[in-house]
């Protein structure tokens, strides 16, 4: 087994409008990308679970001409709100770097 960080070339979250968050897996090369897609190790279902969402909710798809996959969840709050800790999204991500990769 593989962390998720080790594997993939960058890890991020940021806004996708004042409402979702957006979360990008990059991959350097077609080997990783297809290790971690064929796997089944990140899916719609592994994100609704690390972010305690249905699977319903999250928006997700593999992008193979770009080595990506891309995931988008509602934002726990507003953006803006005075409970929204993180306005611009950029530490979401964080629970997606320690996914084990068979």
């Amino acid at each position: 087994m593989t962390a998720l960080a080790s594997l993939a070339r960058l890890i991020r979250s940021k806004n996708a409008g004042p409402f979702e968050l957006t979360f990008d897996i990059m991959f350097e090369d077609e080997a990783r990308y297809l290790r971690v897609k064929n796997s089944g190790a990140v899916s719609r279902e592994v994100v609704a679970r690390l972010y305690g969402l249905t699977p319903e909710k999250v928006k997700f798809f593999y992008c193979d001409n770009a080595y990506a996959i891309k995931a988008s969840i509602p934002r726990p709050y507003v953006q803006g709100d005075a409970r929204d800790s993180d306005s611009h999204g950029g530490q979401q991500y964080a629970p997606l770097m320690d996914i084990e990769v068979p």
